[in-house]
């Protein structure tokens, strides 16, 4: 299987060799602001799995689960693509709005709905985390 996506420009291009572990959709603040106000989906892979072609630049931060992340973007039409825990360097996340065919990717759990707003929708069949989730394995 081949999932490919890429940036708004298609300066950034990616390939996934691999289904996704898992797709979460996250209420924190940092992905309320790179969603425009609303939950940010992205679908989990191993990080060997991922080849991408272009520049990138990075965006290092502390979550709020205090991970180091690295959140990596386009530098010429500012599409955020990926977010990386440092701590966790066989994972990346993908935004699922770059991928080429967001519909592969179904949300398995929505995260830190503890900082959701209220008028927020957190859909009451998937299982829901107040803050991080455990970590994949």
């Amino acid at each position: 299987m081949l999932i490919a996506g890429g940036c708004l420009c298609a300066k950034v291009r990616y390939e996934c060799s691999t289904k996704p572990i898992t797709a979460r959709l996250c209420w924190c603040r940092f992905c309320q602001h790179i969603a425009a106000g609303n939950a940010a989906l992205s679908a989990g892979f191993l990080t060997a799995s991922v080849t991408v072609s272009g520049e990138t630049r990075d965006f290092m931060s502390t979550a709020a689960s205090g991970n180091t992340m690295h959140r990596r973007f386009c530098p010429q039409c500012g599409v955020h693509l990926f977010s990386e825990a440092q701590e966790r360097p066989h994972l990346i996340f993908v935004r699922a709005g770059t991928l080429d065919d967001p519909t592969i990717v179904k949300p398995a759990a929505t995260i830190w709905t503890s900082q959701a707003p209220p008028w927020a929708f957190v859909d009451p069949s998937l299982p829901s985390f107040e803050g991080q989730p455990p970590p994949i394995a």
